[in-house]
């Protein structure tokens, strides 16, 4: 997350203001924040925008994240009991203290067997570190290419071959001359491809881009029968809600960017499916007028609202930030048991800095909260 000039946010603001409000058409239930564990808290110091990634064993999950806002010094936790408990700071690179972005971590399968671990730290260049023994030694930052983004990588994702397509954005900053398209755009979405596990990287090439709204920090999941890729898309300019842009052959072409339902306007929407089939996504609450905007929210639903522009099935307010705007950014995992870990930052104390902390739950819990007519 590259930090906006104070006016250009004051402008996103107003524009904001603008939006008329829109009401929420399901259930939003309360989670109890006695029930959070802390990953890391230091006082007077700023910790957020994390990402985590699932390890092998089903069990062990690490976490990065910046020591500042959207950036500082990579910093690293592991948790070896499905997030009830976290580890002290691990030992990093001496590299991860130069990272200028939040870091995003993902866990992909290797041709020869066994997984690499890969961590991205954005702006110019984007650079990657990777881990062949989950996560007990690093490399060091290196960049990918000669060009540059946002929040890179913001999500990932490896087809049957093998093939990794990496997706990421920018606003006209970071990306280079030579890759950026001439359209007069602002904001685009772009995706690299790798053949060879995350070794090289190719030029990035856009898939999204509108010339009225800013479409940012894209959050992708496949379709249950595998067959479309779905990017989920920030609007940065905040006078629509969150958009999305589809795929129906693995990634070589998009369709045009369409609005998705109020319940899912947001920031950073990261999605994983349960047991049972039904897609849960979290993100920070954006819909103008929300009584939660700024806050940590669970999305559950089905694939097929998402394309329909259904409100879903219930929303939980997983946290509630003292910011309007500045909290939310989430791994989320499911363990193979079928619990959740969700794992975020926000101003959860007033007059304090933001900390990192996560919630494990499952949606049974949720379920059984409704009432019958919710359900």
């Amino acid at each position: 997350m590259f930090v906006l000039p104070l006016a250009v946010f004051a402008a996103q603001q107003a524009a904001a203001a603008e939006v008329a409000p829109q009401a929420l058409r399901v259930p939003q239930l309360e989670f109890a924040r006695e029930r959070w564990a802390v990953v890391d808290r230091e006082p007077g110091q700023y910790l957020g925008h994390p990402s985590t990634v699932l390890l092998g064993d089903g069990e062990t999950i690490l976490c990065a994240y910046p020591k500042g806002h959207g950036k500082g010094a990579i910093l690293l936790k592991r948790s070896d009991d499905g997030g009830v408990t976290w580890s002290e700071r691990l030992p990093t690179p001496a590299s991860w203290a130069t990272s200028q972005e939040t870091p995003t971590l993902f866990r992909v399968a290797r041709p020869a067997g066994g997984a690499r671990l890969l961590l991205f730290s954005g702006l110019h260049p984007i650079r990657q570190a990777h881990s062949d023994d989950e996560g007990r030694t690093w490399s060091e930052l290196a960049p990918v290419g000669d060009w540059g983004g946002i929040v890179a990588m913001a999500s990932l994702e490896q087809f049957a071959d093998g093939r990794l397509l990496a997706f990421f954005h920018d606003d006209g900053r970071f990306i280079g001359a030579a890759q950026a398209p001439s359209d007069g755009h602002k904001f685009h979405v772009y995706v690299s491809e790798s053949t060879d596990c995350g070794a090289s990287w190719s030029a990035p090439r856009a898939i999204a881009s509108r010339a009225d709204a800013d479409l940012c920090e894209p959050g992708v999941v496949r379709s249950p029968d595998g067959a479309r890729l779905v990017a989920l898309l920030r609007e940065n300019r905040r006078r629509f809600r969150s958009f999305f842009t589809l795929s129906s052959d693995e990634g070589a072409s998009w369709s045009e960017p369409r609005e998705l339902a109020p319940e899912l306007t947001g920031d950073r929407h990261v999605a994983r499916y349960a047991a049972d089939g039904r897609l849960v996504i979290s993100f920070r609450d954006m819909l103008a007028g929300s009584a939660s905007q700024g806050d940590w929210i669970l999305w559950v639903g089905a694939f097929d609202d998402v394309l329909e522009g259904r409100a879903g099935a219930y929303r939980v307010r997983l946290g509630d930030s003292h910011s309007p705007w500045d909290a939310a950014y989430p791994g989320l995992e499911r363990l193979p048991g079928g619990d959740f870990v969700c794992t975020t930052y926000g101003h959860w104390d007033a007059g304090e800095k933001p900390y990192v902390v996560s919630a494990r739950f499952t949606l049974q819990e949720f379920d059984q909260r409704l009432k019958p007519s919710e359900k």
